[in-house]
């Protein structure tokens, strides 16, 4: 292990890190959950430990049956948001992207959970909640506000005559794009939760319940999008733009604004990734004329009045098109004026880019010899980012795309995970995982950048 590198946790599971929102404002704290591995969501205890004494708390519990994970924490508070599983759950409503919420947690409080966002499944349907499943939740800049991605229980379970007992029946589900005569698929989309609540549903269904947030979407999608126009089938990937929004054209502030990638089709049809932005209003209880925040029981929600969806790059005649590389999540540089994503170069190689909120060509930031390995984060002074590439924690410099390797390199066994390497918020250390041991479990890692 290199001198300024340190395991943070020990124990017989894994210890899972989020791509962003790990540490505790004060960079003391990182929080994780259980799960065994990445890809199943069998964990039961969000947690925390202390970077330098190497101590853990247990931040909450799920029970009856329910899973948790996928934590983040507030920028700006000692508070944390996670996704939360069915309690008690049945055949036909166990873990999956339409059937998950947000729960928030006091870390002074442990153990007491808030739910985030309100469901609603019978008629009439109450605007400010949802009506299907949250997933990464994340806060704003200002700790007020909370972005996630939804699918609609409702039009899954309109557009499907199987049960969403295995995650292949859920994929088949989200895979239908059969719509006509005004009716809806479920599809992927980008929503924002705002303190203004609670909202309170009718106990008419077994799985309504309250939240204490108002929630709506944001991100407009269709199920066929015209070839070569800026429609979407879905939207994902998504991250707040500044800490405090971005500078316009026109030199005013947009306070509030989501970046995400959006799958259109290009000229040929085909379905490539793009980068999309939604400037957002103060006020997002407001429905637009005939636009029902809350849908129908055969339409998705719509997004409120004055929400604006933008395309901010047209990457199709490019020689490898679309956003490329290992999943990641679009992350905007402190101030707003940079939204990074991964992409070819005309080599084949992945590097990082970014485009600006207001549009333009996008820039090649790095010119490694090597992919991109892993999601990344912007250091909190806008200087550098952070990722994974050959086996190694590395940080660019955004401006002149210098590149350094802070860890040694690692065997193919030990690499550091494409899950998360996250700047903590004094820009003193990265967090990351590595898997560890015989049963390979991921555990928590940082290095030291003084």
């Amino acid at each position: 292990m290199q001198a300024n590198e340190k395991q943070v946790t020990t124990g017989d599971r894994g210890h899972i890190l989020t791509n962003i929102g790990v540490w505790s404002a004060d960079s003391k704290w990182l929080v994780y959950d259980l799960r065994v591995h990445d890809d199943v969501f069998d964990g039961k205890r969000i947690e925390r430990v202390n970077i330098e004494s190497g101590d853990v708390e247990v931040l909450y519990e799920s029970g009856n049956g329910a899973c948790c994970g996928v934590v983040t924490c507030s920028p700006v508070e000692d508070k944390i948001v996670f996704i939360h599983g069915p309690e008690n759950p049945t055949p036909n409503w166990q873990y999956g992207a339409c059937h998950r919420y947000g729960m928030f947690v006091e870390m002074n409080q442990p153990g007491r959970g808030t739910v985030m966002d309100a469901r609603d499944l019978k008629l009439p349907l109450t605007p400010g909640a949802l009506r299907g499943g949250t997933h990464v939740h994340v806060f704003s800049g200002d700790g007020q506000w909370v972005s996630f991605t939804y699918e609609d229980a409702l039009l899954a379970e309109e557009n499907s005559n199987i049960e969403h007992r295995t995650s292949n029946i859920e994929y088949r589900i989200r895979a239908s794009t059969k719509e006509s005569d005004g009716k809806h698929v479920n599809l992927r989309n980008v929503g924002v939760g705002v303190p203004v609540g609670p909202v309170k549903v009718g106990g008419n269904h077994s799985r309504n319940h309250d939240g204490a947030c108002f929630t709506v979407l944001v991100s407009k999608t269709t199920a066929n999008p015209e070839p070569g126009s800026d429609q979407i089938s879905k939207a994902f990937s998504d991250a707040w733009v500044g800490m405090d929004g971005y500078i316009k054209k026109n030199g005013s502030r947009q306070r509030k604004a989501i970046a995400f990638q959006g799958h259109v089709r290009d000229a040929k049809g085909e379905t490539i990734s793009e980068v999309f932005i939604v400037d957002l209003p103060d006020d997002m209880t407001c429905a637009a004329p005939g636009q029902p925040l809350e849908g129908t029981a055969t339409t998705r929600p719509n997004p409120p009045a004055g929400v604006v969806q933008r395309r901010l790059t047209h990457t199709a005649n490019r020689k490898h098109p679309g956003l490329q590389g290992l999943r990641h999540w679009l992350r905007s540089s402190p101030d707003g004026s940079q939204i990074a994503f991964l992409m070819k170069d005309d080599d084949g190689v992945v590097q990082l880019w970014t485009v600006s909120p207001n549009g333009g060509e996008p820039r090649q930031v790095t010119r490694n010899a090597w992919d991109i390995q892993s999601s990344f984060s912007w250091s909190p002074d806008g200087i550098s980012v952070a990722y994974v590439m050959d086996n190694s924690i590395f940080v660019t410099d955004a401006a002149t795309g210098e590149s350094r390797r802070i860890t040694s390199r690692s065997d193919d066994q030990r690499a550091p995970s494409s899950l998360a390497c996250v700047f903590s918020p004094d820009g003193k250390k990265i967090a990351y995982m590595r898997p560890v041991g015989e049963d390979r479990g991921y555990q928590l890692f940082t290095a030291d950048l003084r």
